[in-house]
């Protein structure tokens, strides 16, 4: 079978999440044709399974302006601005809709397992980028189709995919074997089955971001509360404790995630965690009693745990490109123009630069990473710097360079300073009194309106 001629062909944008769903609207502003394939049954599927976090930005920062202009017709009505949505919210009272708005440019239970240039694998040079892309899928039943593409948007995010115990980026020795004391979310204490498997238990959280604060602050509540007595928790940190270890707090642009900082220290402060300093983890054994003991790369051994929470971040899953020509740093796995302007181990705070179109392309010419997905393993994303990334991308497919070279992006104080090469060097993290940026930087190329700040 030949493939049709690329002009008539859809984008198929992988993923239906926020930045996935953007890029469908912002394509369709455009005049091109979206074709959204989404592996989960339902818009945001991935949102869903954290849908008892809170998001660190209010309404008006989480939804994208493309994706309003399509859902205003249906008499949807956007949440109050300055409330916080959680990501069950969010995706019920946004994703959703928005989804539904997008009807049959959706498909759901489509789960990507392959992209190449029709007739040519990775190798070939000859006529490449003449010819449409094609995507190969699996559908929930089983089956097997094909989909030809003029351009491919990739919004998977990297949820599936999270960081293991391991200090040394691989699973710690006997962290498979582990598997039914580990999880690698937040858990939901709300839940009973969720909430009894923690109550009254000594709980590890290994990790140093929002994510870890996020557990045990969770996990201090559960100490206070009537059926959680005796449950505490052992955070386990790859560096030392420094000012900026529990990041912004108030002085943080982005208020909620400042306040979660104040609250982890709290949990720390009030007893209610201990903090375990400069601990790699090497390996995990199980003590005589089923309960978990965390050795390290120097060889201490911790008391043991009931629980682990291995927080440790996110990395993409690129095994369905392998036949695509990506340019991705060999650190960070973010396209090579935009690596370096997120480097944790030179950024943070407000220091990231706008990017768009330029900053995402890749030798493989109308393919691109956007969203969690484009920044590897780097933290902090910002769901509006997702939306402003394929607003660019939707412009430079439709053939307008000027609107696609517009990017403005104002970035709030992260509150998180000392990047992951800082994790040997605490008294660098302590170099100005434990402070971070002074205020969010608002850089800007070209001429346009300014997008607003945010994320999740």
């Amino acid at each position: 079978m030949s493939a049709p001629a690329t002009t008539e062909l859809p984008v198929v944008v992988i993923g239906a999440g926020p930045a996935g769903l953007a890029a469908a609207a912002h394509l369709l502003d455009r005049g091109l044709e979206p074709l959204v394939l989404e592996a989960g049954t339902v818009a945001g599927a991935a949102v869903r399974q954290w849908s008892h976090v809170r998001l660190f930005s209010p309404w008006g920062e989480v939804t994208d302006p493309a994706a309003e202009k399509l859902l205003a017709p249906t008499g949807w009505v956007k949440p109050a601005a300055a409330t916080y949505p959680s990501g069950g919210d969010w995706a019920d009272h946004y994703l959703k809709p928005l989804a539904e708005v997008l009807g049959d440019k959706v498909r759901f239970g489509a789960t990507v397992t392959g992209v190449s240039r029709t007739g040519r694998d990775r190798i070939v040079d000859a006529d490449r980028e003449t010819q449409p892309f094609v995507v190969h899928l699996t559908t929930a039943d089983g089956g097997e189709e094909r989909i030809f593409a003029r351009a491919v948007i990739d919004a998977s995010g990297t949820w599936a995919t999270p960081g293991p115990a391991g200090g040394s980026g691989l699973p710690a020795l006997g962290e498979r074997a582990a598997a039914d004391h580990i999880t690698y979310r937040v858990p939901d204490l709300k839940d009973p089955a969720v909430r009894a498997r923690y109550a009254g238990k000594r709980t590890a959280v290994i990790g140093s971001g929002a994510s870890a604060f996020t557990a045990l602050a969770y996990l201090a509540d559960l100490a206070q509360a009537g059926d959680g007595r005796g449950t505490h928790a052992v955070w386990i940190l790859r560096r030392g404790i420094s000012g900026s270890t529990f990041g912004g707090g108030e002085a943080d642009q982005l208020p909620a995630r400042g306040a979660l900082g104040l609250a982890a220290k709290a949990a720390v402060d009030n007893g209610y965690t201990e903090a375990v300093t400069g601990f790699r983890t090497d390996a995990i054994e199980r003590d005589g009693e089923d309960r978990l003991i965390l050795i390290g790369e120097d060889g201490r051994r911790l008391d043991p745990v009931d629980e682990v929470i291995v927080l440790t971040g996110f990395r993409p899953d690129l095994s369905f490109l392998s036949e695509i020509r990506l340019g991705l740093d060999e650190r960070l796995q973010a396209p090579l123009e935009l690596a370096p302007l997120i480097d944790p181990n030179q950024h943070s705070c407000g220091t990231v630069h706008p990017h768009g179109v330029n900053e995402l392309s890749h030798p493989e010419r109308d393919v691109y990473l956007v969203g969690m997905k484009s920044y590897g393993r780097a933290p902090t994303f910002l769901a509006m710097t997702g939306y402003e990334q394929v607003r660019s991308i939707a412009a430079s497919l439709s053939g307008d360079r000027e609107a696609a070279e517009r990017v403005e992006l104002t970035l709030p104080e992260t509150g998180v300073c000392g990047g992951a090469g800082l994790f040997d060097e605490p008294e660098a993290v302590q170099a100005g009194d434990g402070g971070c940026c002074a205020a969010p930087a608002t850089l800007q190329i070209g001429v346009g309106a300014p997008s607003t700040s945010g994320g999740c």
